[in-house]
């Protein structure tokens, strides 16, 4: 099919990627980097939205998680005796909630974010998979805010992780941002046909939380459940395994605790499994990308 022109005839191209399981994904990768620019432009924006017209700006990035350490540090570690069980308790779940943070911002932001850019999708045409990754950078600004604090506090109480486990942190960190990125790509691609799948997003969040050792130590799981079919299906979570690896890399007072075999290889199996998660999901939102303008 061809248009003529006062200067000849050219013809139409299709935007959107081609067809293929390898040109597809190739073709999505070499279209984010030529408008990576407007990624950033994007990440910049997201930040700035989130503190417009706030007085306290950065600091509400950090009001949440502290005030979730208070409350599980007084009602788990103080009432319920958690920080007998758990020696420094404090960083022990400061650190857990700083890559859930990460792991739930990067999942409940991409969900939502090829609806909430319903204005720009629908005026010109450009990679949709640059709008979850705008979430995914977003993420990263809090968590390295976070981050940062977690580091004062542990050098402030002499308790910086100077160890080998330390190699543990890029590993995990990687890792949870593959397996956030890939679920949340998915499911934004979902989300605009199914508009419930971002209030499930919020119920699937609390089990994984509290299926996560974050507020509790993986120690305990061990002594109840004994090495039983129940703890592999437990460890078979891959958030349970990051949380479990950052705390290994930042949590000097858990060297004598009880941890599961092989981390480092399970999150190198979780971390290929996320690749393959990814590729599928970067070939339904390509099959699902075509009608976003209409469904929006």
């Amino acid at each position: 099919m061809a248009v003529r022109e006062s200067s000849g005839i050219h013809p139409l191209v299709t935007a959107g990627p081609p067809p293929g399981i390898i040109a597809g994904p190739r073709f999505t990768i070499k279209a984010i980097w030529d408008q990576r620019e407007l990624l950033s432009l994007l990440v910049r924006r997201e930040i700035k939205a989130r503190y417009k017209d706030s007085s306290l700006g950065l600091l509400w990035s950090l009001l949440r998680p502290l005030t979730q350490l208070v409350i599980y540090y007084v009602a788990i570690g103080k009432f319920l005796g958690g920080e007998r069980a758990v020696p420094d308790f404090a960083i022990f779940v400061f650190t857990g909630l700083t890559v859930w943070g990460l792991f739930s911002e990067v999942l409940s932001g991409s969900t939502t974010s090829i609806v909430a850019n319903a204005g720009l999708i629908k005026k010109v045409y450009l990679p949709r998979e640059i709008f979850p990754l705008a979430s995914v950078g977003s993420a990263g600004f809090n968590f390295l805010v976070q981050f940062g604090i977690l580091l004062i506090a542990t050098i402030a109480l002499g308790k910086f992780p100077w160890h080998v486990e330390l190699l543990y942190l890029p590993l995990a960190i990687v890792v949870v941002l593959l397996f956030s990125f890939a679920l949340g790509l998915l499911l934004s691609a979902v989300n605009v046909y199914l508009r419930d799948f971002s209030h499930l997003i919020e119920v699937l969040l609390l089990v994984l939380f509290w299926a996560s050792p974050i507020v509790y130590s993986y120690t305990l799981v061990h002594r109840v459940l004994n090495g039983n079919w129940l703890e592999q299906l437990y460890l078979s979570n891959p958030v349970t395994l990051v949380v479990m690896a950052f705390q290994k890399a930042m949590w000097v007072a858990g060297a004598g605790e009880t941890w599961p075999s092989h981390l480092a290889l399970r999150l190198i199996i979780v971390g290929f499994i996320s690749l393959v998660i990814l590729w599928v999901a970067q070939r339904v939102f390509a099959r699902l990308e075509g009608n976003f303008a209409q469904e929006l």
